[in-house]
């Protein structure tokens, strides 16, 4: 049987084990809002990122509390405490690419390559961020298909950011045939590019001649636009060039050779 001094302690270690738990839960509750608040001043983007350390925090905090509650009702929490550091040890073996991935995650999220709505290529496709979360990110590939990518993957590898600046680069070839103008070609090409409503003036496009190629004069045209009209500018350019070329009687020769043909005579 039970001593009354006894069930009375037992009954007190059981309200204090309670009572751990609770405050355990609200000192948690408080500490997750805190660094919630504290890191949105600090990165206002990484909502996601935010989300993950207060709740990472919370956890902790409860997790060293049911530890001292249990201790607080007699149980010796060292064994506990190494049956839980083997656990650990078991499971993040077990996981160990998904935990790559999650590490992955995070460094994406503190130093931010990309962000929802980028479109970007990375470890070999290419698409618009359509979600992250910490182990993976959706992109929509212009087709219309979802490709999810693992964080590990993309961390590990180039990241391009296609959309990441305001303004972009065109970059365009044309080629014309050796007998045609090549100062007539280089203003019509610069009427274009100029006269164009999304070419931006600063910085100023460049229009020389490339290369002598096979079977043509090529130019290099590369005017700026804002990012979001780039593909504006691509086409409507391409289109320009073949009006104004066929106006102005300059030809965009075919791919051509030339074949001697040696006659020998039969022994």
């Amino acid at each position: 049987m039970v001593s009354p001094d006894g069930g009375i302690k037992l009954a007190l270690n059981v309200l204090f084990f309670i009572a751990i738990i609770v405050l355990a839960r609200i000192i948690a509750g408080i500490i997750s809002n805190v660094i919630r608040r504290a890191l949105k001043k600090v990165n206002k983007g990484s909502e996601l990122l935010r989300d993950f350390l207060a709740t990472i925090s919370g956890q902790t905090i409860f997790l060293i509390g049911i530890v001292v509650a249990i201790g607080r009702l007699g149980v010796d929490t060292g064994p506990l405490l190494a049956a839980i550091g083997a656990a650990g040890f078991v499971i993040g073996f077990a996981l160990q690419g998904t935990l790559g991935n999650f590490a992955a995650g995070v460094m994406i999220l503190l130093y931010r390559p990309y962000d929802i709505g980028n479109y970007v290529t990375v470890s070999g496709v290419s698409g618009t961020v359509q979600a992250m979360t910490l182990v993976s990110t959706t992109l929509r590939s212009p087709d219309n298909q979802l490709i999810i990518v693992p964080n590990g993957s993309i961390w590990g590898d180039t990241i391009t950011n296609v959309t990441g600046n305001d303004t972009r680069r065109v970059d365009l070839k044309f080629g014309i045939g050796y007998g045609d103008d090549v100062a007539a070609a280089e203003r019509v090409l610069m009427e274009i590019v100029t006269n164009h409503p999304k070419v931006l003036a600063d910085p100023e496009p460049v229009i020389k001649v490339q290369e002598l190629a096979d079977s043509s004069v090529n130019f290099v045209v590369r005017p700026w636009s804002k990012t979001s009209d780039y593909w504006d500018v691509y086409f409507d350019v391409h289109r320009e060039v073949k009006m104004r070329f066929d106006a102005e009687g300059i030809g965009i020769p075919f791919p051509q050779m030339d074949v001697h043909l040696h006659r020998s005579d039969a022994e």
